[in-house]
């Protein structure tokens, strides 16, 4: 038997809490903002400008919130369950940012874990590809970072995790490839060194 969840569009909103604190410097951040803006030829002091660098310090603050958090914090709790077949949450929307560029790169995440004993709320697993991907990041680290994580703190058998983004890095600069989609894969334990498991684990996460 296998346990499948879709979420679709929806997002999950996560809680400020204790291990969630604002280190950033916001000051310093909208001076860097007026200085670009001075950098490509326009005057930050114009009407359309003037509220930029305070709005693009609290983007910042939003897009790297993962930064000030440990996405390990959600796998804490985790429940005893003689369940030994694989459990698989796809179509996890998320977004981050390319570190290279700075520019965005969103698509879905799809997540697979063969649990020995142990199982964790399906929300969890949303929490942390939210955690890890609100950083500066690469798509090949961020789905490693998952994999690893989930790998460790689950105890699992193993663990397969498929990205799926569009990089706005890609679309709007440079080769400017619209509808181009990059895919990355991490495949850890029974699910990258038994054939038939990974055979079940991977055309479930591409169905």
């Amino acid at each position: 038997m296998v346990t499948i969840a879709r979420i679709g569009d929806a997002t999950f909103d996560i809680p400020l809490g204790a291990t969630t604190r604002t280190l950033m410097d916001r000051e310093r951040i909208e001076n860097a903002v007026r200085e670009i803006l001075v950098a490509i030829g326009e005057d930050p002091q114009r009407e359309g400008l003037r509220a930029t660098p305070g709005r693009v310090a609290r983007m910042y603050e939003e897009l790297f919130a993962g930064l000030q958090r440990d996405p390990g914090q959600h796998l804490q709790a985790t429940f005893t369950e003689r369940y030994d077949e694989l459990v698989v949450l796809r179509d996890i929307p998320f977004n981050s940012v390319c570190e290279h560029h700075l520019m965005p790169f969103a698509g879905q995440a799809h997540v697979a874990y063969l649990p020995d004993g142990q199982v964790v709320g399906i929300s969890k697993l949303a929490r942390v590809v939210d955690d890890f991907a609100h950083r500066p990041q690469v798509q090949e680290r961020l789905t490693s970072q998952i994999a690893d994580l989930l790998m460790e703190r689950l105890s699992a058998k193993g663990v397969a995790v498929v990205l799926s983004a569009t990089h706005a890095c890609m679309t709007c600069r440079g080769i400017k490839k619209a509808g181009s989609v990059m895919l990355t894969s991490a495949v850890r334990g029974l699910c990258r060194s038994d054939a038939r498991t990974r055979s079940e684990v991977m055309s479930l996460l591409h169905d």
